[in-house]
């Protein structure tokens, strides 16, 4: 058996699908294919040239669809990853926890503790399992204000807390 330069595109096609396996971005494997298609090609006996040319176009078609339209299809419901800090969480109601090991008070977004800042106060303690509602991010403290339906024993609390750092 001869070998062919459509082995090496096909051989190349595999590489990149396998690899494909430890990503999950859909490029490699988009490329995988552009390099499968490539050989297809390269069975037709063009020359080296038009080997590389047919793999840019079919890698510019692909790769596209395959990140923007085939990866999306692939991703858990309500995950957005990569999302956090884009706005795309502004105006949703967190709870507040505290720390365990340096107490400071914060809310959870996409799994990561974030230290909070109440903006109309500047208060960065609040009582654990108090609801604000996100606004942005300033650095790697998320900016929050009171929800309305937090009461006057919230607000109570919120004030012994103010005083207490204060002493």
């Amino acid at each position: 058996m001869d070998w062919n330069p459509a082995y090496t595109w096909l051989v190349i096609a595999l590489l990149l699908s396998l690899a494909e396996l430890t990503s999950g971005a859909m490029l490699l494997l988009a490329l995988g294919i552009a390099a499968a298609l490539t050989a297809a090609v390269t069975a037709l006996g063009l020359s080296l040239p038009w080997q590389l040319l047919s793999m840019g176009v079919f890698a510019g078609i692909l790769v596209p669809l395959g990140v923007m339209v085939i990866r999306p299809r692939f991703s858990p419901k309500g995950v957005a990853y990569g999302t956090t800090g884009t706005g795309v969480e502004k105006d949703n109601q967190y709870r507040t926890l505290i720390r365990d090991f340096d107490s400071a008070t914060g809310i959870k977004v996409n799994g990561d503790f974030y230290r909070l800042r109440v903006i109309e106060s500047g208060d960065t303690e609040l009582p654990p399992g108090t609801q604000v509602v996100f606004k942005r991010f300033e650095g790697t403290t998320a900016l929050v204000t009171l929800t309305p339906s937090t009461d006057a024993t919230s607000q109570d609390a919120i004030s012994n807390a103010r005083s207490h750092k204060h002493e």
